[in-house]
């Protein structure tokens, strides 16, 4: 077809452009059929990343930039970013004019350096744009110590490239987990777990007491929601996995109460701190948690807790918190100030990005509104920070196990400071699947793989750094966005998208460094449809990963038996995007999503394929003896306590109870799929019947202590 037809007209390059930047043209569904992406996505997903092509293409602009591609590598003196594992040798391309000699150094992090070694790897020379390249080889060691280097070339007539050359680990090895012993935790949204003297929400103190709560039965960690921050403006985000920033922590998670200067409040201001509180808490008969109550009120007390003077030694601890944040601490409360002033116009135009012209100015104007944003940043680390110390000092081995979302808001202080780290013409998500039959958009942003690569993987590496400062474990939701991810150009349906690729080697291994230089382990939530060399890459480097009841399956449907589960893994009964395990039973997820018009199938369909899944469940338990044979109709608490029963008898490294579980509660946290439709990430935690459960009655509850006896025996 002629060069000036559009790009569609020669599918064949299209797909050859499109696989030539990792973009994926065709996925299997959840059906097991083989699905083409559409030219329209292509071309759009390409143009996100930075390919000259776009919609309105040609077959001429793509052959073009097909061929453009093919010389990609030989435009740059050094690849962007060099990752290698240590103990390993690299070679790496060097290219320079035809003819000219290069010396390749590295330069590590202590300062040290020495010259690479050339070797003789005869390539002929490149024409590109005119003139010929030539390319060196050279020879990256393989003892080099682990960290964060770089290397710089010296082309002949002085010119100098730099990139950065980052060792990681081989594989990771926890000390935690060194013991050979299979541990067990908790699994909890710490934001719904509240005490009757938190403010409407559970808090940085409340994380600590039911820290303590899980050490008392002898949980070796708890695994709770992210923490990351979100907009200081109303109305508050209410999910976890969409913050404006992983790097920082969200200040509604302090207890205004426990900051040290609280002693220091006269009389008339504790009267209204405690004023505030109960009106955060809001009417006792309120069913839901209200953020934007919450932090209104919270936000007042905070201030007047600001303002009073600090002892020189807590004045001298906050300015080196603050020199330790540098120049991404002051951004980000520098957002945080101007989208406080904005409100809910939003940010104008001079002020949309930290290099917009009017952000300068604001910067002075704000000076004391950026100061007060960092010190919540401050506080808010030290009260998470004295969770993390109470698991130790009680014994628990791995203590707070974080968990990282898998992208950011798109109107947040990550896109606003590093705009061109992210494709923001397309949206992350997931493909159609037997629980979301619709597709799921998540509304993130994804990180461009180019502009990550350039940045020698900061981003990345910084987002891990802030995960471990108060953790001893880390999960990553969606772990296989470090392989990749699906884009969804936006205003397309999430069934229009396609995969993107990363590096996952240097992705992998960049937060394995991290980790280990942290002491800390790795989980992936490798769910879903994943293919099987990728659970045995992240096995070989020390991930473990995500392992829940209800999709262990074997290839006739039955429940998988306990003995195959995986090793490397960290195995529960449920999750956070499923109800739980009682709601679960009585088929709550069917029910809600017939409701809202989620479903592609018939609901009785649906319905009747809960029943088999339960049936063939409740059959395997019999089978293990956890149900007696004469049990025709066990209770809802039987099936549960058996389930944990059978999820203890797997070789699962680490298994966990949800707390939800532990309780009775029914009602999901989220229901994958909505966003208005159902109060997603608002739930109290409740008994059966609905009632909340407050922090301190768990100790007497003897549900809760049954369920932790059964988790117990991971160590029998």
């Amino acid at each position: 077809m002629g060069g000036s037809a559009p790009a569609a007209g020669d599918m064949e390059s299209l797909r050859r452009l499109a696989e030539s930047n990792g973009v994926a043209t065709g996925f299997w569904d959840w059906y097991g059929r083989r699905r083409d992406v559409s030219a329209d996505s292509l071309l759009a997903v390409l143009e996100a990343l930075d390919v000259p092509v776009g919609r309105g293409s040609t077959v001429d602009e793509v052959r073009a930039a097909l061929a453009r591609a093919e010389d990609g590598e030989w435009r740059s003196t050094l690849p962007d970013c060099i990752v290698v594992r240590q103990g390993s040798a690299r070679e790496i391309p060097v290219h320079v004019p035809h003819g000219d000699w290069v010396r390749v150094s590295y330069v590590l992090e202590d300062g040290s350096r020495g010259d690479l070694v050339q070797l003789g790897r005869w390539v002929p020379p490149r024409e590109i744009d005119g003139h010929l390249v030539g390319r060196a080889t050279m020879l990256v060691p393989d003892w080099l110590p682990l960290g964060w280097h770089r290397l710089v070339a010296t082309v002949e007539g002085g010119s100098e490239h730099c990139a950065p050359l980052i060792v990681v680990p081989e594989r990771l090895e926890p000390a935690a987990l060194s013991d050979g012993l299979r541990h067990w935790g908790v699994s909890a949204q710490m934001y719904s777990v509240r005490s009757r003297g938190s403010w409407g929400i559970g808090d940085a103190v409340d994380l600590a007491d039911l820290a303590a709560l899980c050490a008392d039965h002898g949980a070796d960690f708890l695994l709770i929601n992210p923490v990351h921050a979100s907009s200081p403006a109303l109305p508050m985000e209410r999910s976890p996995y969409l913050p404006v920033t992983r790097r920082w922590v969200n200040p509604l998670y302090i207890r205004p109460e426990a900051v040290e200067e609280y002693a220091a409040l006269p009389d008339d201001q504790r009267r209204r701190v405690e004023e505030l509180r109960q009106a955060a808490r809001g009417p006792e008969e309120s069913p839901l948690i209200d953020r934007d109550r919450v932090w209104g009120a919270k936000r007042e007390a905070l201030e007047l807790l600001y303002r009073v003077p600090r002892s020189y030694h807590r004045e001298s601890e906050f300015r080196a918190f603050a020199a330790r944040g540098g120049p991404d601490l002051e951004g980000f409360a520098l957002w945080c100030a101007l989208v406080e002033r904005a409100g809910e116009d939003g940010l104008s135009p001079d002020c949309a990005r930290a290099d917009a012209p009017g952000v300068g100015p604001a910067r002075v104007e704000a000076s004391d509104r950026i100061e007060f944003w960092m010190w919540c940043q401050w506080i808010v680390g030290l009260q998470m920070g004295d969770a993390q110390r109470v698991c130790t000092g009680l014994g628990m081995g791995i203590g707070i196990m974080g968990d990282l979302a898998v992208g950011v808001h798109r109107n947040g202080s990550e896109t606003w400071a590093e705009p061109g780290m992210f494709a923001r013409s397309m949206s992350v998500g997931a493909p159609p699947d037997m629980y979301s039959q619709q597709g799921q958009d998540w509304s993130q942003p994804p990180w461009s793989p180019r502009a990550l690569a350039r940045s020698g993987y900061r981003p990345l590496r910084d987002m891990v750094r802030a995960a471990l400062a108060h953790a001893g474990a880390v999960r990553l939701d969606h772990i296989l966005g470090l392989f990749r991810l699906w884009w969804i150009p936006r205003g397309t349906p999430a069934a229009q998208g396609t995969y993107v690729s990363y590096d996952h080697e240097a992705m992998v291994g960049v937060v394995l460094l991290e980790a280990q230089r942290a002491g800390a382990a790795v989980i992936g939530e490798d769910l879903g449809t994943v293919e099987p060399w990728v659970r045995g890459y992240l096995a070989d480097r020390g991930v473990l990963g995500t392992s829940v009841l209800w999709f262990e399956k074997e290839g006739s449907g039955w429940p998988l038996h306990a003995d195959r589960y995986r090793r490397d893994v960290l195995a529960t009964v449920t999750t956070h995007d499923l109800p739980p395990t009682a709601g679960y039973l009585d088929g709550v997820q069917t029910t809600l999503r017939d409701r809202l018009g989620l479903l592609v199938d018939d609901v009785e369909t649906v319905r009747a394929a809960d029943r088999v899944e339960r049936e063939r469940m409740l059959q395997r338990l019999r089978e293990y003896g956890l149900i007696g044979a004469d049990q025709a109709e066990p209770s809802t608490r039987q099936v549960v306590e058996a389930l944990h029963r059978y999820i203890v008898r797997t070789p699962s490294r680490l298994v966990a109870a949800s707390l939800v579980d532990a309780v009775g509660d029914t009602r999901p946290q989220n229901l994958p799929g909505t966003n208005r439709e159902y109060p997603n990430w608002c739930m109290p935690l409740c008994d059966a019947q609905g009632r909340e459960v407050a922090l301190e009655d768990l100790p007497s509850d003897p549900r809760l202590t049954a369920l932790f006896d059964i988790m117990g025996q991971v160590r029998a």
